[in-house]
């Protein structure tokens, strides 16, 4: 009897185990590309305190308003605005009641040289820049945002000319990060860390000159029955996640 201790024991195990990958599942997450390094620290508490599993997409808000409209197999939209998810909702697009605002952007005007962004903006106003990175604002609401602030200062005509768009947020980031611009807006969370700015030199823009950058989360009708997503969702309205958004620099 004693001999088959160890055995039972592990058999036991065994089950356990099986048990708990029969209750985990996958949750495909179409998230905004501000929201990259957030999603990407959330993701490993997640799974490790749920068992769950999550695939995250990155791109732009309204690529990805695309796709979901074209059938894309996702779960959860993590949106960089509040509108797009609105409308899928108006659309009978997502799980009804599941649309929250999960963080609030923030902008800022970047560049990777020390020294070069001074803590007004007032870079700007001196024009004497070649190249300004911005996502494009047609499909990325910080690039939209940009634009805001561009025409609150009156700068529009002047900076028609130096914009480089990028596809995203995180393509607009890399152009400055890579010397292909001088500076560019970007959102707050690809250059913030431990509370202060981690490289080069950057105005975080007043909310006042634009809009507010209300980021928003909805299951989609593809994951109404995955409780995956749903546990995700619930997971990200908690202390753990809060605390992770509220690293990289967005309100809650």
């Amino acid at each position: 009897m004693r001999n088959r201790l160890p055995h039972l024991a592990a058999t036991t195990l065994a089950s356990l185990l099986a048990l708990n990958t029969a209750w985990a599942d996958e949750v495909q997450v179409a998230v905004a590309a501000n929201f990259t390094a957030p999603i990407q620290a959330i993701a490993r508490d997640f799974e490790k305190d749920t068992g769950h599993t999550l695939v995250a997409a990155y791109g732009a808000t309204g690529q990805f308003y695309a796709q979901i409209s074209n059938g894309a197999p996702f779960d959860v939209f993590l949106a960089a605005d509040d509108s797009t998810p609105a409308r899928l909702e108006a659309e009978k697009a997502i799980v009804p009641g599941t649309r929250f605002t999960y963080a609030i952007g923030t902008l800022a005007l970047w560049s990777a040289k020390p020294g070069y962004v001074d803590s007004q903006g007032q870079v700007l106003q001196q024009n004497q820049y070649q190249h300004l990175s911005i996502a494009n604002p047609k499909t990325a609401p910080y690039g939209l945002a940009a634009l805001q602030v561009l025409d609150k200062l009156k700068l529009t005509e002047a900076t028609r000319a130096k914009l480089v768009e990028g596809q995203n947020i995180t393509q607009a980031f890399q152009f400055v990060s890579t010397g292909n611009a001088e500076l560019g807006f970007v959102a707050l969370s690809q250059i913030y860390k431990d509370g202060k700015v981690a490289s080069g030199s950057a105005w975080i823009v007043p909310s006042s000159l634009h809009a507010p950058i209300r980021q928003d989360a909805v299951i989609l009708a593809k994951g109404k029955d995955n409780p995956a997503a749903k546990a995700f969702v619930e997971y990200l309205k908690g202390p753990k996640a809060a605390a992770v958004i509220k690293a990289y620099g967005y309100e809650i």
